[in-house]
Formats: C-alpha cells, structure tokens, sequence
C-alpha cells in the first residue's frame, strides 16, 4: 500500500487507524493474561488474610503495604474498597496508603505488558520510583495529616 500523502488527512487517519487496530490486536493476549493473573491474585489475597501481616511498625507496614498492593494491582475503585476493609480491620493508615498508592501505580503483574508496550528500562524504572515513593508518602501521610490538624 503506497505511503498516504502528507495533506491527505483522511487517508493519514486511515492508515494510523489500522496500525493502532493490528497494534491492539497483536497486544491482546497478554493484556487477556495479565487480567486473568490479576484475577487470581485478588483470591488468593482477601483482606482477612492481608490484615494478618501488618502492625509491626511504620516503616515495615508500609514495605509490606507496598509491596501487597504491587503485587495485587488493580482498579483505583476496588483499591478504596479493600483499603476501607483494611482500615476496619485494624491496619494503620500507613500501610493502607502504601496499599493504595502501590495498587494504582506500581504494576508487577503487569510489567511483562509495560515492558513490551513502553520498554524495558522504562518499565523498570517507573515501576521502582513508584514503589519507593509509595513508602515515603504513606510514612509521610499521617505527619501531615497532624501538622493540618486533619488527623483523628
């Protein structure tokens, strides 16, 4: 197929819509494998069980906040819920922030996808920043919480 003319829109929109199409396509089987793994994960973790490994003090509750909820990763909106049972279970705050904020931008079950989308060196890096500061902000969280006057 001839390259499509420079001002010929329509004919540019044709063509990038059909590479995005065979770029999706070719990317379905794995983002099916990472849905399907997330799935298992979030059965084998139930927040009965995840409240269970908490309460041993700040900085180790939110390595172990962190690192549950990169592994588990998933929606922000189930991640409100879980952390909201895990709150009423007992958790701090610390962990549970850590939990969140790991959940939504740290994705270890997905970086196999992340890797192959955006690259490896990126995915790595951008996964490990956020894991890192998903530990500083949930020890920060409840300091700030306190100096705003926020805190219960």
């Amino acid at each position: 197929m001839p390259e499509p003319n420079r001002f010929d829109l329509r004919g540019r929109l044709v063509a990038s819509a059909r590479q995005t199409l065979s770029m999706a396509v070719s990317q379905l089987p794995i983002l099916i494998g990472v849905a399907l793994l997330t799935g298992l994960l979030l059965e084998l973790l139930p927040a009965e069980r995840m409240a269970e490994w908490f309460g041993r003090s700040d900085v180790l509750d939110a390595f172990v906040g962190a690192l549950a909820g990169s592994v588990a990763s998933g929606h922000p909106l189930t991640s409100y819920l879980l952390g909201g049972e895990l709150l009423d279970r007992g958790v701090s705050l610390i962990a549970v922030t850590a939990f969140l904020i790991s959940w939504v931008t740290v994705g270890s079950i997905q970086l196999p996808a992340e890797m192959l989308m955006l690259g490896r060196r990126f995915a790595l890096y951008r996964n490990s920043i956020c894991f890192v500061l998903a530990i500083l902000i949930a020890v920060l969280t409840p300091t700030t919480l306190q100096v705003l006057h926020l805190a219960p």
